[in-house]
């Protein structure tokens, strides 16, 4: 059972508005139209910031404003679309960035979590390239077409999956993005092996996600890599053996995580951070012949230098967005782990914010024992 038509009206609410490259984040008064044909439009409950949303406000990697940030988060849906199946006024759902229509050439080859027909939207507006939010008239550009720092945003039906109510919010939230993405990386892009021997660059929500993932899959070494002391507690929770804090030595990382391998280095690496050096240092401590590092981290760079040496020698680098997870057909399962309490999200829980005081998690963000900031919206 669905509704019969979306709501015609337009809805005024709270929106964070960033006005222009590294400015402070607004709490404005925003218009949202009603959902079109393919549309729903959500009433947010909660949201989670993510790093890509600081780097969004700092105008990378595209200079686009004005902008409501936001692609984490976890609402419930106010109106439909006509053409909408699946869902109806009332269920909760998580937006996603990344679709499955399971029927193009992408989504049947089981080699990629791209959709040709849903693509990821980069450019921050919906697939007809308009926008469903205003201020006064100017048009507002979504992130990555979600836009959930707002009270009310519309997304196209496909990037929607429904969850169990039962979920506390700030856990499906968490799972729109920054976990799950080094969850499934461990999952789904490197295929970890039991037995294997894995390192870990950051561990931030990301980082302890690939922790917790490669511990599920049965790694039985687990390094992780943080120059924040406070991190290997939260990482020994989730499932590292072995702890390096780069500052503790004048050793390169790929040294050090080779000392801790009998000299081998590690079946897989993931880079988390962005930070083009330590891209190197994660191909470096793979195990020649045969080591993998799965890319997830941006930095805002649009460009790196990958040294030539390390990857002649065999060694296999892959980027990846979303770890690999396909929406319909991966996200559901980690939805359940989440339900049976497989994995320990509430470790990356630390701060909870007002939507108004969206500036004051970001310098949250900060903080040495900071790893994942909750808006209440």
């Amino acid at each position: 059972m669905r509704n019969s038509k979306a709501s015609s009206q337009v809805i005024t609410c709270k929106a964070i508005v960033c006005w222009g490259k590294g400015e402070p984040l607004k709490v404005e008064e925003i218009q949202v139209e009603p959902p079109k044909s393919y549309e729903i439009r959500l009433k947010m409950l909660c949201a989670s910031i993510c790093h890509t949303d600081i780097l969004s406000a700092k105008g990378l990697p595209t200079p686009i404003f004005p902008r409501v940030l936001g692609h984490e988060g976890v609402g419930v849906v106010e109106s439909i679309g006509e053409q909408v199946n699946g869902l109806k006024q009332g269920d909760t759902v998580i937006p996603t960035f990344v679709s499955e229509c399971q029927t193009c050439e992408n989504c049947t080859s089981g080699q990629t979590n791209l959709c040709l027909k849903y693509p990821v939207l980069w450019d921050s507006r919906q697939l007809d390239g308009n926008s469903r939010m205003s201020i006064k008239g100017q048009s507002l550009f979504h992130r990555f077409a979600c836009a959930t720092w707002s009270e009310y945003v519309v997304i196209n039906a496909n990037y929607a999956v429904k969850v169990d109510p039962c979920i506390p919010l700030s856990h499906a939230s968490i799972l729109s993005c920054g976990y799950s993405t080094g969850f499934g990386a461990a999952w789904k892009e490197a295929k970890v092996k039991e037995g294997s021997s894995v390192a870990v660059f950051g561990l931030g929500s990301v980082g302890l996600g690939a922790v917790e993932g490669a511990r599920i899959q049965g790694a039985s070494k687990i390094i992780g890599i943080d120059k924040n002391p406070r991190k290997k507690e939260k990482g020994q929770v989730l499932g590292i053996t072995d702890f390096i804090n780069p500052c503790d030595s004048d050793k390169s990382i790929s040294e050090l995580v080779r000392e801790l391998t009998d000299g081998k280095g590690v079946d897989y690496s993931f880079e988390c951070t962005g930070v083009i050096p330590l891209l190197n240092e994660a191909i470096e401590s793979t195990k020649a012949g045969k080591g993998t590092t799965i890319m997830m981290g941006s930095g805002g760079n649009s460009s790196m230098q990958i040294n030539f040496l390390p990857m002649i020698c065999g060694r296999t680098l892959k980027g990846s967005i979303f770890g690999g997870l396909k929406t319909k057909s991966d996200l559901p399962i980690l939805l359940e782990k989440c339900s049976n309490k497989e994995i320990r999200l509430d470790e990356l829980l630390t701060h909870e914010v007002e939507l108004e005081d969206i500036n004051k998690a970001f310098e949250l963000l900060k903080e040495a024992d900071c790893v994942k900031v909750v808006v209440k919206i």
